[in-house]
């Protein structure tokens, strides 16, 4: 839609080119005056005569232009057939000095060679376009070639370069016959204008039938749907380009449009035929001709006016962004969507032939977050604790055992408010049991270079299904699963987002790594930034504190934050863990605590002790870490130990 935009506008602005430079001529020709405001006059008579040409018949038109091309052909005749009394003693290799910059010639010249998109713009008016527009446009680029080429050193070898600069009748002194070029030159500038007034309007019209704009210029008149409201338009542009009169300016402003509208047909070419496999043109080229171009184009731009060259890329871009919030959806596929595809699948490759480095852990949460009330807060936990860079897939589990048929796999797709605001993948599917389809969700899900690593759920307190919830735990440990279980306390919720506690014990020597991984992932979330984060270890050996403050400390080290170090002595009291934790964590916003190995017959008394833990502290996420992490030596008991270095990376 934005090439399109570009495309036309420079189409109905080089309309006032193409007239500007017949008024020159016409006006010189017959003595009509040579300021800027006669060429104005002559300009927008030519206009209203053309427009109108096209409104009576497209095909009236069309059929002048085989007149205007027998001109044209003749003027062309008539030049090579001339004199040549003008001729150099020494044919210059270069630009004299105080000659006009390339960089002007190139912006002035450019858009008289812009007529080969004639043919595509009338694609709707021909009978065969599939055929007829890569044969005609060649021929146009070649044919033009030629002509021009052969026109430079044909003047090169015939014509003083100082009487090329100063004499613009020139050609008309050595023609064979003078008027046949000024026949060619008019017919030149009518036939390019007359090409845009017919091409213009149907760039409009097409681009109105794909709702790109309003559709009022998609409405055509009589059996040929002649796009009458879109050439209204193009006449408005093509008037307010000859009021501007200024021929080198028009001409700028009528580059920068088809350089740009080029540059993006070139890299969508180049995108389409490297990442849609429908796109399959019945005209090959090779793929990187449209890089190439796309490169050349913006390298021109940049060349001409680097300033002009940030602005159409900003209207261009702006345009895009417009037409994809206004969602307008066009017939042709989105070659976006086929270059991301192509992006994942080459990364899922390059990922999966890499080997995994247990000390870097990107979280990759397979989240089943209920339909509780604190559903809000376990999906907004999950992105925090996932990182910047993580990855959250929520399921919900539709409980049905009468009818256990599989969802067609569209209906298990979920797009809502919420998961698009906070970057969430959704999928829902039907499932007989709960602990079952949790199971089977986590050993089938994932895609290789991508598997999920961690489970995260609220925490199931009741012990009715405690038999069920200790296979499923114990099958999910099996799959090397890190495990998340969040308790939320619906009264003091995360409470001001600025404190969190880190509960180790001598038995967390793997949970501990973990839990300072999810704490430099709090840290770096914009809510919880002005974290106070708290290590406690519960000293229960009765070791020097400021020998296990200064061991922990160097494990803790990498997290580059301001961690505060608390050891509590428990060798005389020897309290409870959890009585501990109720103690120094009540008031707390977030607590994070260890789940320990401990025996199938010991599941109630675990999950009832927890339950107690949890009525009395606030917010609480149960962590318990796959083999993946390192196993930090919490045991600082041992005398004269021999420890193995170990550089931690979190």
């Amino acid at each position: 839609g934005s090439i399109g935009i570009a495309l036309y506008v420079g189409t109905a602005f080089s309309i006032a080119l193409y007239l500007i430079g017949f008024a020159e001529s016409f006006n010189g020709y017959f003595d009509l005056g040579t300021i800027i405001n006669n060429y104005r006059i002559t300009g927008t008579i030519a206009l209203v005569l053309l427009t109108a040409l096209a409104l009576i018949s497209t095909s009236v038109a069309l059929k002048a232009q085989f007149f205007i091309l027998a001109a044209i052909i003749i003027s062309i005749l008539s030049i090579f057939l001339g004199t040549n009394e003008f001729a150099p003693e020494k044919i210059p290799m270069f630009a004299s000095e105080g000659a006009v910059s390339m960089e002007v010639v190139f912006a002035i010249f450019f858009p008289a060679v812009t007529g080969f998109t004639a043919g595509i713009a009338m694609s709707g008016d021909l009978k065969n376009p599939k055929y007829s527009i890569p044969i005609g446009t060649l021929s146009a680029i070649g044919v033009g070639l030629i002509v021009y080429i052969a026109l430079a050193i044909f003047m090169a070898k015939t014509i003083n370069s100082e009487i090329l600069k100063t004499d613009y009748n020139i050609l008309m002194k050595i023609a064979l016959f003078a008027p046949a070029v000024v026949a060619g030159i008019w017919g030149a500038t009518l036939s390019s204008a007359l090409g845009g007034i017919l091409g213009g309007p149907r760039i409009l019209q097409a681009m109105s039938v794909d709702k790109v704009t309003p559709k009022i210029f998609g409405k055509g008149k009589g059996k040929n749907n002649e796009p009458v409201n879109a050439l209204l338009l193009v006449f408005i542009i093509a008037e307010a380009g000859i009021l501007i009169g200024e021929l080198d300016v028009i001409a700028r402003v009528v580059s920068m449009f088809y350089l740009t509208a080029y540059g993006f047909i070139n890299i969508t070419y180049f995108l389409e035929s490297w990442a849609n496999p429908d796109f399959q043109p019945t005209f090959k080229i090779k793929r990187w001709i449209g890089f190439l171009g796309f490169v050349a184009s913006f390298g021109v731009m940049f060349k001409l006016d680097m300033l002009a060259m940030f602005g159409a890329l900003a209207v261009v871009g702006g345009l895009y962004f417009w037409l994809e919030r206004k969602e307008v959806k066009l017939q042709s596929n989105d070659v976006w969507r086929s270059v991301w595809e192509n992006v994942v699948n080459k990364g899922l490759k390059q990922i999966d032939s890499q080997a995994t480095e247990s000390f870097n852990w990107n979280p990759n949460i397979i989240l089943f977050s209920g339909a509780s009330a604190h559903q809000h807060f376990l999906l907004e936990l999950s992105k925090t604790v996932s990182g910047r860079t993580g990855i959250v897939t929520n399921f919900k589990l539709i409980l049905d055992k009468k009818n256990i048929k599989p969802q067609k796999k569209a209906d298990q797709i979920v797009r809502d408010e919420l998961l698009t605001e906070l970057g969430i993948f959704g999928r829902q599917v039907k499932v007989d049991n709960i602990y079952t389809g949790i199971t089977n969700i986590a050993t089938t899900f994932g895609f290789s270079g991508v598997e999920p690593n961690t489970i995260m759920m609220g925490w199931p307190k009741g012990l009715e299904n405690s038999v069920e919830y200790s296979k499923m735990t114990e099958t999910l440990l099996h799959l090397d699963y890190n495990l998340l279980y969040l308790d939320f306390d619906m009264k003091t919720k995360f409470g001001d987002y600025q404190t969190v506690d880190l509960w180790w014990r001598e038995t967390d020597s793997k949970n501990a790594e973990m839990m300072l991984n999810i704490a430099r992932f709090i840290i770096a979330s914009p809510k919880w930034n002005k974290t106070n984060i708290r290590v406690l270890f519960v000293n229960n050996n009765n070791v020097n504190k400021e020998v296990i403050k200064l061991k922990i400390s160097k494990l803790v080290e990498d997290l580059r934050v301001n961690i505060k170090i608390k050891i509590i002595n428990n060798a005389v009291e020897q309290k409870a863990f959890y009585d501990i934790i109720e103690e120094q964590s009540v008031s707390t916003d977030l607590t994070l605590v260890g789940i320990p190995d401990y025996k199938i017959e010991k599941q109630a008394e675990f999950i009832l002790k927890t339950n107690h833990l949890f009525e009395n502290i606030g917010s609480t996420l149960l962590v318990k870490a796959a083999n993946n992490f390192n196993v930090l030596d919490l045991d600082f008991s041992k005398k004269n130990k021999k420890q193995k270095k170990r550089k931690i990376r979190i």
